[in-house]
């Protein structure tokens, strides 16, 4: 059995600046964050994720499970499904699940992607 890895507790001002979205419809959502772990081939990983307001195209590329531990925005999947997103939610988008993305107050999440 591996040990756990047991990392510090994070402040946003240590997550790294990960640029600008870049399929954005409105605004500039900047994106930072810190990967706690990566599996073996980058084949999986999880993280914390930072967005400020903005609107994008959004294509999910692996399986993705996330926590949101702040802010709000929606998800609309190109069938025109919409999914609410505030503090404490917890949503899970599959595999080449597409829509837009829209932030309205800065968002942070726990993501695991496989």
């Amino acid at each position: 059995m591996k040990t756990p890895v047991i990392h510090r507790p994070l402040q946003v001002t240590e997550l790294k600046d990960w640029g600008v979205i870049p399929t954005m419809l409105e605004g500039e959502s900047k994106v930072s964050g810190v990967v706690l772990h990566k599996g073996p081939e980058g084949q999986s990983e999880c993280g914390i994720w930072h967005c400020t307001p903005g609107k994008w195209f959004c294509h999910v590329t692996s399986d993705e499970f996330c926590h949101f531990l702040e802010g709000r925005c929606t998800y609309v999947h190109e069938s025109g499904e919409v999914i609410e997103i505030t503090p404490d939610t917890a949503a899970f988008f599959p595999k080449d699940w597409k829509g837009v993305c829209t932030v309205y107050e800065t968002i942070k999440k726990v993501y695991m992607i496989r």
